[in-house]
């Protein structure tokens, strides 16, 4: 089959030879003389005949309407009574043939560009029927109003009419074989894959379109359908079609030839002609608006001819480096770019003006059509065996990807979703969160530690599991999110509104004080919790994260096993703890930090065994603070050590100059100044330093400091602290989680009661007495001193005496005040104390 259409095309192909040797066609365009008029009217007969015609084609003059050709009368003996006058289609606005007769009878035609429907021929010609035989006319004169240029001008024939007739039909039958063959191409490659279809192919079925169009268009074929698409109309489209064809013929090209064997450079050039040839293309056909049309006739000649080049540029490269479908490409493209290179020769004057290249190209595209119709099936065998084998490693490489990602977004131990999980769910619900609000609840677990020091790890990690169970359970009820950061940290993503937010605190409220067990033993779970809402506190994740956080932070700091949301006045607070913190620097230098003295008393004789050292800021702006007020800065990485070094020295420079009245200094620590390696020598040299006995200074931490992440190096400073001499104090006893295994681990000589069980000794409905009682009765029994903080009144007092408590503290005895034996100004001095 595709032989026999190749031997057709052949046929076609030799059709021409026959056209310039018969009798019955007259060439009559190099023989004819020019003249031109500027006046835009229709000239009259004796106007045209009076012109001064020239035959030696000089350049045509600027401004000037009317392009008169006068056509030699002995060019015209050979034809017949009713011959035609063929002329190239060109862009003009008005058309006029004028005839004169041997006696003097003069005949003649004028039509607009837009009244040309009845004279459109295929071939790609404008056809007026002449009555009068060629020996009866004395002149013929051929006028153009406002034309493109006469050198765009293919071809101007006389021939009798059955010539013409037969004229016609071979381009009718060529264009029927042209069509015939490009539409069987274009639904083969349309029906070769029903689904997704590669780059290559989609260019060629746009190249295969264009092409028909094109060749329809130009042929005047598709006049017979539309009838008034003749004429200048044509020429317009026909210029945008072969910018189109430029374009789609280097994409194809450029997409059809195998991945990396064309250098980058190559195919950038190839993309940059392509789609110059289309602009060209579209400038081409605005006629004169913004450039000459025959500068824009020859651009486009020339992107044809640059595009041919980088073409076999590309050829080269492709069969050096082994293609095999660009062989499909030389056979199917080779006629088609050699038949438009020389196309473009003749339209640059190189070669006479005919039908013959016409017809040529378009067998040609035919030829090409079936050619890479072949290519285009090669091709996609050859890809969809490169797919399947491709689909089927895909397939086990998204098993494995599955797989990586699983691990990747699930935390091992509880598997819920991690960190990483986290931050995706977060950044998808911010980005829905403009029209569908959300809640981050952050949940950190209380005293985690503990649990690990107390009964191990494994029950550490069972606690996670149990929690992470009950997490996950309040978050699938409304569609919510749950998953752990890591540690002792989780996280709800909870969207639908308030309600929705409503309900996960509730629940989560309830697992506060849950009992949890593990073998014998028994906990009550305690969640601090902290909540920031979406768009209300933040839009952006990091903001959003960062709200709950100061949330989160702000319920540890109210006492934990509580839920607290965001508030604007947080953020404030800690904007004024970093103005605290800046102030600091400043603070140390005018001794701005002051330490008021609080003596503790023995109930024994009423006489003064020592003094705590509390905190205060004699702030310029703010006035005297208190320890709670600006307690960030003392635990603040980069000031809060410098403070607590400060505070070390100045407290020690107090126990140097005044040790034999003060007898004994408490002073409070943070973690800070106690972990680490060297903490334990760095506190004892500088005692060293200001020649203070060990004895005379006791440190006092809290339950919160000795069980914090820091904790084991904690302890093990304060035992080369405890071994050097210097004495140690549990402060607020009974607040925290501290338990008699802590007891035993930490060298702790004085246990310090909090005030909250002091307050509530007068009240009979309290169970205040028998704490402190078992507190008393715990110390007394491990052989350590208690100190009854916060006593105010008498009554107190005797029921602590009552109880067997020695030592207290409080207003009942003496207010916190600076040391009346300093120098005139305050001792500054720092600790944590209230």
């Amino acid at each position: 089959m595709v032989g026999k259409v190749i031997r057709i095309l052949t046929t076609l192909l030799a059709i021409p030879l026959s056209i310039g040797t018969a009798q019955a066609i007259v060439p009559l365009l190099g023989t004819a003389c020019v003249a031109y008029a500027t006046s835009a009217a229709i000239p009259t007969d004796r106007q045209v005949t009076d012109l001064p015609f020239s035959c030696s084609r000089a350049p045509r003059p600027r401004n000037i309407r009317w392009t008169w050709l006068r056509i030699a009368p002995e060019q015209l003996r050979s034809l017949p009574r009713g011959w035609r006058l063929q002329v190239d289609q060109t862009r003009f606005d008005r058309v006029m043939l004028i005839t004169v007769t041997q006696d003097g009878t003069v005949r003649h035609t004028t039509r607009s560009w837009s009244d040309l429907a009845d004279i459109g021929t295929p071939g790609g010609v404008l056809t007026f029927p002449i009555a009068d035989a060629g020996t009866s006319i004395r002149g013929m004169y051929l006028g153009f109003d406002k034309v493109d240029d006469l050198s765009l001008v293919r071809s101007i024939t006389g021939m009798t009419s059955m010539e013409a007739a037969r004229t016609r039909d071979r381009w009718l039958i060529l264009m029927g074989l042209f069509s015939g063959t490009l539409l069987s191409a274009f639904a083969y490659n349309v029906m070769i894959d029903r689904g997704r279809r590669f780059p290559f192919q989609r260019w060629y079925l746009a190249w295969i379109t264009i092409a028909l169009v094109y060749g329809l268009a130009w042929s005047n074929v598709g006049g017979v359908l539309f009838p008034g698409l003749v004429g200048p109309l044509v020429v317009c489209i026909d210029y945008i079609l072969v910018g189109a064809l430029v374009a789609a013929g280097g994409m194809f090209f450029l997409s059809l030839v195998e991945d990396r064997l064309l250098p980058r450079w190559l195919q950038l050039a190839g993309r940059c002609l392509a789609w110059t040839g289309l602009v060209v293309g579209l400038l081409g056909a605005t006629k004169d608006l913004l450039f000459p049309a025959i500068l824009m006739d020859r651009l486009l000649n020339f992107a044809v001819m640059a595009s041919a080049i980088m073409a076999f540029m590309g050829i080269a490269y492709a069969i050096r480096r082994g293609s095999r479908v660009v062989w499909f490409y030389v056979i199917g493209w080779g006629p088609v770019i050699a038949i438009f290179a020389l196309r473009v020769l003749r339209n640059l004057g190189l070669f006479p003006q005919g039908d013959a290249l016409d017809i040529a190209m378009f067998a040609a595209l035919a030829f090409e059509a079936i050619i890479l119709s072949l290519a285009t099936s090669d091709r996609f065998r050859a890809l969809c065996n490169e797919l399947e084998l491709a689909r089927q490693s895909r397939e086990w490489g998204l098993i494995e990807a599955e797989k990586m990602r699983s691990a990747a977004l699930t935390d091992p131990l509880t598997g819920l979703g991690n960190r990483a999980a986290f931050q995706n769910t977060l950044q998808g619900f911010v980005a829905s969160g403009r029209d569908t609000p959300f809640t981050l609840f952050l949940i950190d677990i209380d005293h985690l530690k503990d649990v690990n020091d107390r009964l191990g790890h494994a029950a550490g990690d069972a606690m996670l599991c149990h929690i992470a169970t009950r997490l996950a359970a309040v978050a699938a009820k409304g569609g919510a999110i749950a998953v752990r950061l890591g540690g002792d940290e989780f996280a709800i993503v909870a969207a639908e509104g308030e309600d929705q937010s409503t309900r996960i605190e509730g629940e989560l409220m309830l697992i506060q004080g849950a009992m949890w067990r593990h073998g014998e033993e028994r906990r009550a779970l305690s969640l601090s919790i902290g909540s920031a809402r979406c768009p209300r506190d933040g839009r952006e994740p990091d903001l959003l994260y960062r709200n709950a956080d100061l949330a989160l932070y702000q319920a540890k700091r109210l006492g934990r096993s509580l839920h607290h949301r965001y508030d604007a006045m947080l953020r404030t607070l800690l904007e004024v703890s970093t103005t605290f913190a800046s102030d600091a620097e400043v603070a140390m230098q005018r001794q701005e930090f002051l330490l008021y003295l609080q003596p503790i008393i023995d109930l024994r004789d009423d006489s003064v065994i020592g003094y705590e050292g509390l905190l205060r800021w004699q702030h310029p702006k703010h006035g005297l603070l208190i320890p709670s007020q600006f307690a960030d800065i003392l635990v603040e990485e980069r000031i809060g050590p410098r403070v607590q070094d400060h505070v070390l020295d100045i407290a020690l420079r107090l126990l140097r100059d005044h040790g034999a009245d003060i007898r004994r200094l408490s002073v409070n620590f943070t973690s800070a100044q106690l972990s680490g390696p060297v903490a334990a020598k760095r506190v004892l040299a500088r005692m060293a330093h200001f020649g203070v006995s060990p004895n005379a200074l006791c440190i006092e931490v809290t339950e919160g400091v000795m069980l914090g992440r820091a904790a084991d190096g904690v302890v093990g400073t304060l035992h080369a602290l405890h071994d050097a001499g210097v004495r140690i104090a549990l402060d607020d006893f009974g607040t925290g989680y501290a338990s008699l295994s802590h007891l035993r681990q930490v060298p702790v000589d004085t246990i310090k009661i909090d005030r909250s069980f002091i307050a509530a000794l007068e009240r009979a409905s309290d169970s205040a007495e028998e704490i402190v009682r078992a507190i008393i009765g715990l110390a007394h029994g491990l052989g350590k001193d208690v100190v009854a903080e916060g006593v105010e009144n008498e009554a107190q007092m005797n029921i602590l005496l009552e109880l067997g408590c020695r030592f207290v503290q409080g207003y009942r005895f003496g207010r916190p005040n600076p040391w009346r034996g300093a120098s005139p100004e305050p001792i500054a001095m720092s600790a944590t104390g209230a």
